[in-house]
C-alpha cells in the first residue's frame, strides 16, 4: 500500500498524465534494451571466440591432413625409385654392369627432379662412398663422414621403414649446405652378400610453405611445425628463430595436453591450436593473436550500441505517441472519421469508456458507423447474389461438345474392350461434373480447383493420346487457400484447343501454383503452337472469345478475376510463335473482401 501511494505521490507531481505515462514506460523500455544489449554482448564475444577457435582447430588438422598426404605422396616416390633394379645394379654390381644402371638411374632421378621443383636433391649412397646424385652432375663431399649422418644412420637402424628428418643443413653433396627436410631409406643387398646402401630425397620447403602459407589464420597469424623432439621443422620466420632474433613457445607447446592453448596478455596474448601427425610424428601448430580474432567481437559490439541507441529514439517516440494516444481520445475520433472518409468503416469503431461529451459523441458517431455499415453490407450481399446467377450462368456453358465427346470416346472404348480406360474415363467425368454441379459456393480451395482441372486433364489425356502430356505441380502451402471457381480450367481448355491441337508432335501441358509474399500464382505452361503478338494484344478484348469453346473465354476469367480481387490481380500471357505460351494468374493470399471485413 505505502509503494503504491508513493508511487501515486511521485506521478501526481507531474502536471501532465502524459508526461508521467512518458516517463515510466521510458524507464521500462530503457531497463530492458540495456539489460538485452548487455547479455548480447557478452554472448556475442564468448560466441565469436569457441567459433573461431573451432575453425583454428579444423584449420590446423587439414594442414596436418595435407602434410601428411604430400609426405606419403614423397614415399611413393622413394618407393618407386628404391624398387628399380637398377639400383641394386648400381650399388652391388660392378664394371659396366653397374655403370649402365648408374645411367638409367640419372635419367630417372632428372625425370623426377624437372617435374618436382620442391625436391632438392635425389640421390643413393652407400657408407664405403659409392654414390650417385641428382643429374649426375653433383659428387660427395669427402670431408663428411657417411656412416655418421643422423639421417643415413636412422635409415640403417630401421630397414624396414621410411625415415623422415627434421630440418638441417645438408652437407653430404660437395659445395652445397642448403636447409632441407630429408626422407630416406634403407637398400639392402638382395644377395645379402654386401652391405645395404640409403636413397635419401632433400625435400625444399616451397610445398610445405605453400601448405602453411595458404591457410589463412588472419593478417598476423601464422603456422609452424615442430618434430618429436621439439625442433623447428617449418617456421615462416624460421631463419630469425635460428638468429635468436625472435622466440617461440615451444616447450609450452610440446607440453600441452589439449589441442589448443592460450599464452601471453593484453595484445601480445596468443591462441594456439595443435594437431599431431601419427605418420610423421609432427606437430603443425597454428597460432592466432586474440586480439585480431576479437576483432570482429569488437565489431558486432560496436553495432549492437548502435541498435541500442537506436532502439532508445524509437522506443522514446513510440512512448510519446502512446501517452498522446491515452491522453487523447479525441484524436482517435478524428482519426476514426478519416478512415471512415476514406472507406474503412471496420476501423471506424471507436471504443471511449468516458461518460463526458467526448464519449458521448462517440457513441452517435459509432451508430452513424453502423447504420452506414449495415447499408454497405446490403449491397455487397446483393453484389455477391448477382455474382453467384453469373457463376451459374458460366457452370452452364461448359461446352456441351466435350461432353458428347467423352462420351462418344466412353461408348468407342467399351466396344473395344478397354474397360479399365473406361472406368477412368467415367469416374473422372462423374468427379468433373459432380464439382461443378454440387457445389453452390463461389469460392472453393485451390486444392478443389486443381482436382477438378486434374480430372479435366485426364479426360483430355486419354481423347487426345498422341496429342497431350500433362504435369500438376502445386505447393502443399496453398492448398488451403481460396479462389474463386472455374479460374483454371478455361486456360487449360484455351491452351489445348489453341496451342496443343495444332501441334504436330505430342504436346506438354503444366500446371504449377506457387505462394509469392502474399500473392499465389498459377502458371499454365504450354509448349504449343504459340501466338503472335497482335494476338496477344488483343486476348482480353470481349468480341475475341472463342464461344466455341467453352464460351467462358479469356475475357469473362479476367473480367470475374478482378471483380473479385482488384485491378492489381488478373491474367497475364507470354508467347513466342512456334514455342508455346504461358498463362500466369495472379491472386491474393487469405482474401478479406467488404462484406467479410463487415
Amino acid at each position: 500500500m505505502n509503494k503504491n501511494r508513493h508511487a501515486g505521490v511521485l506521478l501526481g507531481k507531474f502536471r501532465s498524465i502524459q508526461n508521467a505515462i512518458f516517463l515510466v514506460m521510458a524507464l521500462l523500455v530503457l531497463s530492458a534494451i540495456g539489460i538485452v544489449t548487455v547479455i548480447s554482448l557478452n554472448f556475442t564475444r564468448t560466441s565469436i571466440y569457441e567459433n573461431t577457435i573451432t575453425y583454428t582447430r579444423q584449420l590446423t588438422g587439414q594442414v596436418n591432413s595435407d602434410i601428411d598426404s604430400y609426405i606419403n605422396y614423397m614415399e611413393n616416390i622413394s618407393s618407386m625409385l628404391a624398387e628399380n633394379s637398377d639400383v641394386q645394379k648400381f650399388l652391388f654390381g660392378s664394371g659396366i654392369q653397374a655403370e649402365e644402371a648408374g645411367e638409367q638411374l640419372m635419367s630417372q632421378f632428372a625425370t623426377v627432379l624437372n617435374s618436382r621443383s620442391d625436391i632438392y636433391n635425389l640421390g643413393i649412397l652407400q657408407a664405403n662412398g659409392k654414390a650417385l646424385f641428382n643429374k649426375g652432375n653433383s659428387y660427395i663431399n669427402s670431408y663428411v663422414d657417411i656412416s655418421q649422418l643422423a639421417w643415413y644412420k636412422e635409415a640403417v637402424e630401421n630397414k624396414d621403414s621410411i625415415c623422415l628428418s627434421s630440418a638441417h643443413v645438408q652437407h653430404v653433396i660437395s659445395g652445397e649446405r642448403p636447409w632441407v627436410i630429408t626422407l630416406s631409406r634403407y637398400i639392402p643387398d638382395q644377395t645379402g652378400k654386401k652391405e645395404g646402401g640409403v636413397l635419401f630425397v632433400d625435400l625444399n620447403y616451397s610445398a610445405i610453405r605453400k601448405l602453411c602459407d595458404d591457410s589463412s589464420v588472419g593478417k598476423k597469424g601464422y603456422i609452424f611445425i615442430i618434430d618429436k623432439e621439439g625442433n623447428i621443422v617449418y617456421h615462416p620466420q624460421q631463419q630469425q628463430l635460428y638468429n635468436e632474433l625472435q622466440t617461440e613457445n615451444i616447450e609450452e607447446v610440446m607440453n600441452c595436453t589439449s589441442d589448443y592453448l592460450e599464452l601471453g596478455k593484453g595484445d601480445s596474448k596468443k591462441l594456439y591450436t595443435v594437431s599431431r601427425s601419427e605418420k610423421t610424428g609432427w606437430t603443425v601448430v597454428s597460432c592466432s593473436y586474440t586480439s585480431e580474432l576479437l576483432k570482429r567481437s569488437n565489431q558486432a559490439q560496436e553495432l549492437y550500441m548502435l541498435m541500442a541507441v537506436i532502439l532508445v529514439a524509437v522506443a522514446l517516440i513510440i512512448s510519446s505517441i502512446v501517452s498522446k494516444g491515452i491522453t487523447r481520445p479525441i484524436h482517435k475520433l478524428q482519426s476514426s472519421m478519416a478512415l471512415i472518409q476514406e472507406g474503412d468503416f471496420q476501423a471506424g469503431n471507436v471504443e471511449v469508456d468516458s461518460r463526458n461529451e467526448i464519449g458521448s459523441l462517440t457513441e452517435t458517431f459509432n451508430v452513424m458507423t453502423q447504420k452506414i455499415q449495415e447499408l454497405m453490407v446490403q449491397i455487397i450481399e446483393e453484389q455477391q447474389a448477382k455474382r453467384k446467377s453469373e457463376l451459374k450462368a458460366l457452370q452452364s456453358q461448359i461446352n456441351p461438345h466435350f461432353l458428347y465427346n467423352t462420351l462418344d470416346s466412353i461408348i468407342w472404348m467399351a466396344e473395344e474392350g478397354k474397360n479399365e480406360e473406361v472406368v477412368v474415363m467415367t469416374a473422372s467425368l462423374a468427379k468433373l461434373f459432380r464439382q461443378i454441379i454440387s457445389n453452390e459456393e463461389e469460392e472453393i480451395s485451390i486444392f478443389q480447383e486443381v482436382e477438378y482441372c486434374r480430372n479435366y486433364l485426364i479426360i483430355q489425356k486419354m481423347r487426345y493420346k498422341d496429342k497431350l502430356e500433362f504435369e500438376i505441380d502445386l505447393d502443399p502451402d496453398i492448398k488451403g487457400e481460396k479462389i474463386i471457381k472455374l479460374v483454371l480450367q478455361p486456360l487449360i481448355e484455351n491452351a489445348i484447343y489453341h496451342g496443343l491441337k495444332y501441334k504436330e508432335s505430342k504436346g506438354m501441358l503444366i500446371l504449377k501454383g506457387y505462394g509469392l509474399e502474399d500473392d499465389i500464382i498459377f502458371e499454365i505452361i504450354d509448349n504449343g503452337v504459340g501466338m503472335d503478338q497482335d494476338t496477344m494484344e488483343h486476348i482480353f478484348e470481349r468480341h475475341k472469345v472463342n464461344y466455341r469453346s467453352n464460351g467462358v473465354g479469356v475475357y469473362n476469367v479476367e473480367r470475374r478475376i478482378r471483380l473479385s480481387y482488384g485491378q492489381e490481380y488478373g491474367i497475364s500471357y507470354k508467347s513466342k510463335l512456334g514455342e508455346g505460351t504461358v498463362a500466369t494468374v495472379k491472386i491474393p493470399k487469405e482474401r478479406r473482401d467488404v462484406h467479410e471485413k463487415a
